[in-house]
């Protein structure tokens, strides 16, 4: 059995991960604490997850932007499944690069999601699983903070953040026993990428849950592209001179 902390546990790749886990489970089922700013959607995903064979849901509606209230929140975790062995962080926002562009208060919201909210959810799950000497963490990142990029770089400039915070959190919790994973994902199509034209690149939810699960179960340490093939793009990405990449608008 594993005691599974969800925070934006209405994310679609989020559903299709706590789906996936339960598929993998043993003969003792998992209990979750799913994190959101949707009460009913959360409802739904709940019951979901009980008929799925869950041993246990909890739920907890909140903004997770709401830093000042994530000390309470993790207290209030432990006090219902008393220790953590997995959490995915899956709460964000892509935002409207064009837009945020123009609009202060709308750039610090897609920063403060991205990556202010997160890292400081995690100081406190940290502590946790510091003071356990075990657990795993599981974080989506991006792969656009690999490289700012003319379409997305404020919300690339966050997924970067995240990344470095991730890694030095990664030293920080190996003598613990505490397994840090960031999981770059490229082309995911959810919700949040609804207005954009698909192609062969773009992965579908299910398809990350996939791959989350058993890196999670084997307690795998490091950075994670998904799909695979996004390491050898981003690398070429990286690799073109900023003479000529300061001129590919369309990126």
């Amino acid at each position: 059995m594993k005691k599974i902390l969800v925070l934006g546990a209405t994310s679609a790749v989020a559903q299709a991960f706590c789906k996936q886990s339960l598929q993998n489970q043993n003969s003792s089922p998992h209990e979750f604490y799913l994190v959101g700013r949707n009460q009913i959607h959360l409802e739904t995903i709940a019951s979901d997850l009980k008929v799925r064979g869950a041993k246990a849901v909890y739920i907890h509606t909140m903004d997770l932007n709401l830093c000042t209230q994530h000390e309470e929140l993790i207290k209030n975790v432990l006090t219902q499944l008393h220790s953590l062995d997995w959490v995915l962080v899956a709460h964000g926002i892509l935002g409207e690069q064009r837009s945020a562009e123009h609009d202060t208060p709308q750039m610090l919201d897609i920063l403060n999601t991205n990556f202010i909210s997160q890292a400081s959810l995690l100081n406190s799950i940290a502590n946790v699983m510091e003071k356990q000497g075990a657990g795993v963490i599981t974080v989506l990142s991006s792969v656009a903070g690999d490289r700012g990029r003319r379409s997305n770089y404020i919300y690339g400039s966050a997924k970067a953040a995240i990344s470095t915070y991730l890694s030095g959190l990664r030293v920080r919790l190996y003598k613990s026993n505490v397994s840090v994973i960031t999981v770059k994902m490229g082309f995911v199509d959810t919700p949040m990428t609804s207005q954009f034209k698909k192609s062969p690149l773009w992965a579908k939810p299910e398809q990350i849950a996939k791959k989350l699960v058993p890196l999670m179960e084997n307690k795998t340490n490091g950075e994670i592209y998904l799909p695979f093939f996004w390491r050898y793009i981003m690398f070429i990405i990286r690799s073109i001179p900023s003479l000529i990449f300061n001129k590919l608008d369309f990126l």
